[in-house]
């Protein structure tokens, strides 16, 4: 092998991708997670692997997303110039901020614009008790859950990204997403009766779990219940099942512009720990 190199990562590499993941474990969840995957069923992407001395010194997944992992300049330079060649298979670029940003920088006259920008989001993690009560309506959710779930599922997503997941396809394959993660324990949520019939009014997903940790996504907060601080304490249910069922450590990012929830989660007790960004296409 040459003292510099880049190719793709097979199942046997898998115990060395970890260990350079584990350098940082809740920066690169995400990442090990795919990695732990892979070893029973298909990844559904990609692991480059970039080396030098004949040492793996950097990754980056190319599936979905295109995530960085431990990327120094030259690693960013060999993946960026492999993505351009491969062309945009990815709806975002998301990872640790410093990495992100610079292969946007190169990618960007090729794959450019792109629908959003969102330079920096506070990685947040908590690996003890929450500081506020949990919420005891908060729960996992279950196969009979899925007609109120799906729908603040789809609410969420709109409201944060801008657009619904149910457009291109009519829905199958994001509601089979959420079904999975329901029936993998994953989906936690408050659940009560409205005016119009059972209804979430808090929610949170785990995107991703290793046995070193958990990443949440999707929180929210049904709007005909915000101002009520419902958000502090279902993230400290969040945070007490996920500990005691899952791993010990909780981590989240979050966009550094939405000041009322990066306060509620130092509240529960989170602290910042890095910071991502994302590149939404």
């Amino acid at each position: 092998m040459l003292r510099s190199s880049v190719r793709v990562l097979g199942r046997h590499d898998v115990d060395e991708a970890l260990a350079l993941c584990a350098r940082d474990s809740v920066a690169n969840l995400f990442v090990a997670s795919r990695l732990h995957a892979s070893r029973q069923r298909g990844a559904g992407g990609e692991f480059w692997g970039w080396y030098d001395g004949g040492e793996l010194r950097s990754l980056c997944w190319s599936g979905a997303n295109l995530v960085p992992v431990e990327a120094n300049a030259e690693a960013l330079d060999v993946f960026a110039d492999r993505a351009r060649r491969q062309g945009r298979q990815c709806s975002s670029i998301v990872g640790p901020a410093v990495a992100v940003l610079s292969l946007w920088d190169q990618l960007e006259p090729f794959w450019g614009p792109a629908r959003d920008v969102r330079p920096e989001q506070p990685l947040m993690a908590i690996d003890g008790p929450p500081l506020v009560p949990a919420d005891p309506l908060v729960r996992t959710t279950t196969a009979e859950d899925l007609p109120v779930v799906t729908p603040a599922c789809v609410a969420m997503f709109t409201e944060e990204v801008g657009y619904s997941p149910i457009a291109a396809d009519g829905g199958a394959l994001y509601h089979a997403q959420v079904a999975g993660l329901v029936s993998a324990g994953r989906s936690l949520a408050r659940i009560e009766e409205g005016l119009g019939g059972r209804e979430v009014v808090f929610k949170a997903e785990l995107g991703s779990v290793i046995p070193e940790g958990a990443q949440v996504q999707g929180v929210w907060v049904n709007p005909q219940y915000r101002g009520r601080g419902l958000a502090a304490p279902g993230m400290a249910a969040v945070v007490r099942i996920v500990r005691a069922r899952f791993a010990p450590s909780v981590s989240l990012y979050v966009n550094s512009y939405n000041v009322r929830a990066v306060r509620t989660y130092e509240r529960v007790g989170f602290r910042r720990v890095g910071t991502f960004a994302t590149i939404l296409f």
